[in-house]
């Protein structure tokens, strides 16, 4: 009997990422408080952009976008991760689980996306820098960031319609949260040509956008001889954030991703902490590295605390 015979009706799922866990509730106190800090420092970040109108240039409307990103990727499997460690509650219904996962892969394209888009934009200020404005105005940065988002959602949702027809068989997820390699264990089918046929997009974007962003770095190496010291500072801070960020982003991906197709065999505690730091980490590291770094952006933060303590002090 093939195993599409023996297929049965999901309702729901139940999460096992966990089972092997030794203190979940402390992992899960853990989380939760990153996630909260991943959440509260980028809306700071993206309450300062929009409040000051000073802000509203390309490069801070990038960052406010690359926080809208981060907010919408961790919020995809955070929740779930924290429930299932705190509440001990592991099971996940399957229209959850599908949106969860849609949602999951659009943070997860976006950010890469973004990422991009903001080495492009450093690029053009440091080769460019009298004609900066000219060429990248917030309208065509708004534009091209829609045209993006339209791109990713579109991908997202096609990893939600391939597995949607697809028989199940099993009810578990041996993962921390719903993605397509999860999800597709499910099924009765053989994963395998849906890995490779994953792992085939995958490759192209992931080595598309770091090709593109490290042939920008080249280019803004060549360029920054040409500046001044002061400018050369300036540059290399703004730069600097912008590569911890992208460190942050690629190499649990880079593990995940390319190791494992070259026969890297990792456990599933590996795989999970990977997943994790995966989604946690850049969304954490993004805020503080561009709230500390970022000169204006932190002269903003201080100004718009200032004004709250005054306001404060009088109403007391």
């Amino acid at each position: 009997m093939s195993l599409q015979n023996t297929s049965i009706k999901v309702t729901e799922f139940i999460i096992s990422g966990f089972d092997t866990t030794s203190s979940p509730v402390v992992v899960g106190v853990a989380l939760l408080l990153l996630y909260i800090i991943a959440l509260l420092a980028n809306m700071l970040n993206i309450f300062i952009i929009v409040y000051d109108k000073n802000l509203h240039k390309p490069m801070y409307l990038l960052i406010c976008n690359l926080a809208v990103v981060d907010i919408l990727y961790t919020s995809s499997a955070s929740p779930t991760m924290i429930g299932v460690l705190l509440t001990g509650v592991k099971t996940i219904s399957y229209v959850q689980c599908l949106i969860q996962m849609c949602v999951f892969h659009l943070g997860w394209l976006m950010e890469m996306f973004a990422l991009s888009i903001m080495a492009f934009d450093r690029l053009i200020a440091v080769s460019c820098p009298f004609q900066y404005h000219r060429y990248l105005t917030n309208m065509r940065v708004v534009v091209l960031t829609y045209i993006l988002w339209i791109v990713a959602s579109a991908l997202g949702i096609a990893s939600c319609a391939i597995v949607i027809p697809l028989p199940h068989c099993y009810t578990g997820l041996k993962y921390n949260f719903c993605n397509f390699a999860a999800v597709i264990r499910t099924t009765c089918v053989n994963p395998e040509y849906y890995f490779n046929l994953v792992a085939i997009v995958t490759v192209f974007l992931t080595f598309f956008t770091f090709s593109f962003i490290c042939l920008s770095y080249f280019g803004i190496i060549f360029f920054v001889k040409f500046t001044s010291n002061n400018e050369k500072v300036k540059l290399g801070s703004t730069c600097l954030s912008h590569l911890i960020v992208v460190i942050c982003y690629y190499v649990p991906g880079f593990v995940i991703t390319f190791l494992t197709r070259l026969g890297v065999v990792l456990s599933v505690e590996e795989r999970n902490g990977l997943n994790i730091g995966m989604v946690l980490g850049p969304t954490i590291v993004n805020p503080f590295v561009y709230c500390f770094r970022t000169e204006e952006i932190k002269c903003r933060i201080v100004r718009t605390f200032k004004k709250l303590e005054l306001s404060w002090s009088i109403v007391i």
